[in-house]
């Protein structure tokens, strides 16, 4: 294992707080920081319109993302990953790139209620200028339904913040 390199990622509801978080863990352990929304942006700008949409284009970017990011873990540089981690599904990506590259890791989950997301979501929105795209509470709903928060069975080293 490479003592220096760590893989730091994700877990939490949307509008929990995972890339304000990001952006803290990636300072304090002076580590590259990759944001899954930036990518998807500028790779596949209009095209992810419904679910379905980010799972495919989601995957296309994990896949040509991995072999570069466990490359920089065997060199011994941390990554922080701002992707998502709510389902199992998910967090297995998360395994294999650390088990690949032979390092540590943290998940870090944030834990929050529907209604503590919600109200971040409504704040969230308040500053954008009219005609922009924001999440509903229907469509937080509808992603928050396949939300699993990590279990003790999965062997992850999580450490977990409480959002009220």
């Amino acid at each position: 294992m490479h003592s220096q390199a760590k893989l730091l990622f994700m877990c939490g509801k949307m509008a929990a707080g995972k890339s304000t978080l990001a952006r803290e863990l990636a300072e304090r352990e002076n580590a590259v920081l990759i944001i899954q929304d930036e990518f998807l942006e500028q790779l596949f700008p209009g095209e992810i319109i419904a679910i379905a949409d980010f799972v495919k284009y989601s995957a296309r970017l994990r896949a040509a993302l991995s072999p570069h990011i466990c490359l920089l873990l065997s060199k011994g540089i941390s990554v922080v990953l701002d992707f998502p981690g709510n389902t199992r599904k998910q967090r297995a990506w998360f395994r294999d790139l650390f088990e690949q590259a032979k390092t540590a890791h943290e998940l870090h989950f944030i834990d929050a209620s529907d209604e503590v997301c919600k109200r971040q979501l409504k704040e969230r929105s308040k500053g954008l200028p009219p005609g922009s795209a924001w999440t509903t509470e229907a469509e937080f709903d509808a992603i928050t339904a396949y939300f699993e928060a990590p279990a003790i069975e999965e062997g992850f080293n999580v450490l977990r913040y409480e959002r009220i």
